[in-house]
């Protein structure tokens, strides 16, 4: 049946101005939990001169949020359980745990916190934060690249991936033993994935 002249009056009006409208509502920094998994991070320090051995460490928990459009929205927080450090050997592995150096028993987790970031193109950018561990706080930067975010190949989550580095100085931190042995500068690598849920909104200080 043909539309009425008002009818058609509406619906040209409606089409001409839902795009506008749509077009002025900001698009929302989508909320993430990492893939405990699929994240890693792997540091490497100096042993007496002969190599850099490295040690593999694990996110026990933590919230991204990002928007690929607008970084200025973004801020993640995360805990890396220091107690499940793996050097490849487990007496190894137990001796960073002792209190002269992770001082696991105590301090099991690190705990970074974002205070902003600073975007560099669309695929760099640097994550501005602080760090605690063993219950010192400093301030920490992390140079990263904003690998992508789509969906998996099988359609389940939609992810977003990033890779990131950092050199900590570990006497910030109060871990001055075995300076002979140990070097001083410890370099970390991060990879990240983290899945896409919006059933818990992260919000700096919320652990969804």
């Amino acid at each position: 049946m043909p539309r009425s002249r008002p009818t058609r009056w509406l619906f040209r009006l409606v089409a001409s101005v839902l795009p506008l409208l749509l077009a002025a509502v900001p698009a929302s920094a989508a909320s993430y939990r990492y893939d405990l998994v699929h994240s890693q991070i792997l540091f490497g320090v100096d042993h007496d001169g002969y190599s850099h051995p490295f040690g593999r460490l694990h996110i026990a928990r933590g919230w991204l949020r990002f928007d690929p459009d607008d970084w200025s929205t973004a801020a993640t927080e995360l805990d890396i359980d220091l107690a499940g450090v793996d050097m490849g050997d487990p007496d190894w592995s137990k001796a960073v745990c002792r209190p002269a150096l992770l001082d696991c028993a105590r301090n099991r987790y690190a705990h970074f916190v974002s205070i902003g970031v600073e975007r560099k193109d669309d695929h760099h950018g640097v994550l501005h934060g602080q760090l605690t561990l063993r219950g010192i706080t400093r301030p920490l930067d992390l140079p990263f690249t904003f690998n992508r975010a789509a969906m998996t190949i099988f359609g389940l989550h939609r992810v977003a991936g990033f890779s990131a580095t950092a050199t900590l100085d570990r006497r910030a931190f109060g871990i001055t033993a075995y300076p002979g042995s140990i070097g001083l500068k410890v370099s970390v690598w991060l990879e990240l994935e983290a899945i896409r849920d919006d059933r818990h909104p992260a919000a700096p200080g919320e652990q969804p």
